[in-house]
C-alpha cells in the first residue's frame, strides 16, 4: 500500500480515534489516506490548540493523543503545546510534514529542522526515512510516549515518501507491563515509615495514574498519614478524607507547608520537581525522605532520599499496603487536623459575598466548586487565577482539575477544555482562564462551536498580566506597565456563536453558571476579578503562624 496509507494503519492499530491539527501541502497524502478510516480528524484554528487538544486528551485517558501541522510555520505553532505536554508528563504523538527529501539537503521553501527543533521538547523524534519503516516508527513513538514518564514524541513524513509504495504491515500494539521493586527496598521504606512519627505523604503528578490514586488511599486510610498534593496531582485523595491535607505549590508559607515542617519523615509519591521544588518545602536539606516512584529520584541537594523505591507506583503501594496490613502502625494525626481546620476555614471565607463591581478570587473559586460534580473537570490556564484555583479549587477524583504546571504555558485551557468534554461528553467541563491566556487561543472558539463542544469558560478580567505584577510587587515593592485593552467579550461571545455573560454582582455568579451550564451551545462568563486579593493572600501566607 502507499506509505500514507500504512501510517494511517499503524495509527489505527494503536487505537486512534481522533487526531487534531490543521493539514497543509506536505501532508495532503496523509489527509486523503484518513478520509478512508475511522479516525476523525478534528480540525482546529491553530497548531497550539491542537497540541494543547492532544495534551489534555492524553492526560484524561492516559492514551497517546494525537497532533498533526505540516512542516515549517505549522510545526512551529505546535512545539509550545507540544513542550507543555511533554514536562506535565501527558503521552502525545506529534506528527509533521516536511519538504520533498530530494530538497532538504539546500536552501528551499519552508524546509528547516523539525526534528532538530523538537528533540529538546520531547522523548524522541525522529523522520520516516524509508516506507518499510513506518510500522517501527509508529510503535516506538506511542511505546516511548506512553512509557513512564509519559510524554511527547515526533515522527516527521516528507511529502514524496508519503508517495511511496510499502510492503511492510503494522506492528499490533502490546501493552508492557511494568517493572516492580523488590521486597527488600519495600521492606526498609516499610521500617522507615514504622518508625516515624509524624510522616506525611507528598503526593506528585505521578499519583492520579490509573490505579495509583486507589492504592495510595487504601495506604491512607490504614495508616492514617495525611496526603499534600502538588497542583497536577488534585484528586489522587478525596477532598472530603479526614486525611487529605489539600494542596502545596504555592511561594507563600501556606498552612500545608505547616504540615511538612512538622513531619519528622516525607514520603514522596510520583513527585515531579518541576512542579515545586525541594529547596521550597526542604531549604535546610534535613529531611527524611522516602522516594517512591516510577523512576529514580532526581539528583538535588534539597532533595537527599534515604530509600529509592523504583518500580510501578500502584503496584509499590500494593506492597506497601499489604505491609501495613500485617503489620499495623500509629502515628500523631494531630498535625493533619489542624491543617485541614484552617485551610476549611479558609476556603469558606467569601462563600456568601454580595459585593459589586469586583468579585472576589475566593468567591469566585467557591461557586465554580459548586457547580460542579464530583467526577466534572475544571481545566485552568496561567496567570494569577492559576494560584488561585491551585489553592482553594480542591477535587474528589483524580483528573478533574487540570492544571499545566510542568511547563505552565498560558493559553491551555479552552483547547483543552473542548478536548476534555470531546473525551467526556456526558461530565460538565468548565475553564477559568485570565484575559490575557483566553485571548491567547481565542480561535478555538470557533472550533468549540463547530464540533458542538458545549463547555463553559469563566474569564476572569483585570486588563492586565496580573500574575506578573504580583510577583513583580512582591519582588521590588512596584511593577512595570502590565496593563492591555480587551474587546466586549459577551459581544466576541456573540459573534462566534457562543453564550456570553457578564456577572458584576458576587451574589448571581453561582446562578449565571448554572445557567451557562444548562445552555445548548458553548458558554463565556466573564467577571470583573477584585485582584487586591492577591497582595492581600501575600500578606496572610507571609504570616501565617503554624497551629501544628
Amino acid at each position: 500500500m502507499k506509505a500514507s496509507d500504512l501510517f494511517v494503519k499503524c495509527l489505527e492499530a494503536e487505537g486512534v480515534t481522533q487526531i487534531f491539527g490543521v493539514p497543509g501541502e506536505e501532508n495532503a497524502d496523509f489527509m486523503i489516506s484518513l478520509e478512508d478510516s475511522p479516525i476523525e480528524f478534528v480540525m482546529t484554528r491553530h497548531e497550539q490548540g491542537a497540541a494543547f487538544m492532544a495534551e489534555v486528551h492524553g492526560r484524561i485517558t492516559g492514551e497517546a493523543g494525537v497532533c498533526l501541522s505540516t512542516l515549517g510555520p505549522g510545526a512551529t505553532n505546535l512545539i509550545t503545546g507540544v513542550a507543555d505536554a511533554n514536562m506535565d508528563r501527558a503521552p502525545l504523538i506529534c506528527l509533521t510534514g516536511q519538504a520533498d527529501s530530494e530538497r532538504q539537503h539546500k536552501e528551499s521553501h519552508q524546509n528547516m529542522d523539525v526534528v532538530g527543533m523538537f528533540k529538546p521538547v520531547t522523548k524522541w523524534a525522529h523522520a520516516v526515512l524509508h516506507p518499510d519503516n513506518i510500522p517501527e516508527l509508529v510503535r516506538k513513538a506511542f511505546k516511548i510516549a506512553t512509557t513512564e514518564k509519559p510524554g511527547a514524541t515526533h515522527i516527521e513524513l516528507a511529502e514524496d515518501i508519503a508517495k511511496l509504495d510499502a510492503k511492510t504491515l503494522p506492528i499490533p500494539s502490546q501493552r508492557t507491563r511494568r517493572p516492580v521493586p523488590d521486597d527488600k527496598v519495600v521492606d526498609q521504606a516499610w521500617e522507615l515509615i514504622k518508625a516515624a512519627r509524624r510522616p506525611v505523604i507528598l503526593a506528585g503528578n505521578g499519583t492520579i495514574r490509573k490505579r495509583a490514586s486507589k492504592q495510595l488511599r487504601k495506604f491512607c486510610e490504614q495508616t492514617g498519614i495525611g496526603a499534600i498534593s502538588t497542583f497536577m496531582a488534585k484528586g489522587c485523595v478525596d477532598m472530603d478524607s479526614e486525611y487529605c491535607l489539600y494542596t502545596i505549590g504555592l511561594q507563600g508559607k501556606d498552612h500545608v507547608a505547616c504540615a511538612i515542617d512538622a513531619a519528622d519523615l516525607v514520603i514522596c509519591l510520583g513527585y515531579d520537581m518541576v512542579e515545586y521544588h525541594p529547596e521550597l518545602w526542604n531549604a535546610s536539606g534535613d529531611k527524611v525522605i522516602v522516594h517512591i516512584d516510577f523512576l529514580p529520584a532526581e539528583v538535588d541537594e534539597n532533595y537527599r532520599v534515604a530509600v529509592d523505591v523504583v518500580g510501578d507506583l500502584a503496584h509499590t503501594l500494593w506492597m506497601l499496603n499489604e505491609r501495613a496490613a500485617r503489620e499495623p502502625a500509629s502515628f500523631d494525626t494531630s498535625l493533619q487536623k489542624a491543617t485541614r481546620r484552617d485551610m476549611v476555614a479558609d476556603f469558606a471565607a467569601h462563600k456568601d459575598d454580595d459585593t459589586v463591581g469586583l468579585i472576589r478570587p475566593q468567591k469566585a473559586i467557591w461557586d465554580a466548586r459548586q457547580v460542579m460534580g464530583p467526577h466534572d473537570v475544571l481545566l485552568s490556564d496561567v496567570g494569577a487565577h492559576k494560584m488561585w484555583v491551585a489553592r482553594y479549587y480542591q477535587c474528589h477524583e483524580p483528573n478533574t482539575c487540570l492544571i499545566p504546571n510542568g511547563f505552565c504555558s498560558m493559553g491551555f485551557a479552552l483547547p483543552g477544555a473542548i478536548a476534555a468534554k470531546r473525551a467526556l461528553p456526558d461530565r460538565r467541563v468548565m475553564a477559568i482562564c485570565g484575559d490575557a491566556g483566553f485571548l491567547m487561543n481565542v480561535q478555538e472558539m470557533e472550533t468549540a462551536v463547530r464540533i458542538g463542544s458545549n463547555i463553559v469558560v469563566m474569564v476572569w478580567e483585570d486588563h492586565a498580566y496580573g500574575l506578573i505584577a504580583w510577583k513583580q510587587e512582591n519582588e521590588f515593592g512596584r511593577h512595570t506597565e502590565l496593563s492591555f485593552g480587551n474587546p466586549d467579550f459577551v459581544k466576541l461571545a456573540e459573534s462566534f456563536g457562543w453564550n456570553g455573560y457578564r456577572v458584576e454582582k458576587s451574589a448571581e455568579l453561582r446562578s449565571t453558571l448554572e445557567d451557562a451550564f444548562r445552555a445548548q451551545r458553548p458558554s463565556l462568563v466573564v467577571i470583573p476579578i477584585d485582584y487586591r486579593e492577591n497582595e492581600l493572600l501575600t500578606q496572610r501566607l507571609g504570616n501565617i503562624q503554624c497551629s501544628i
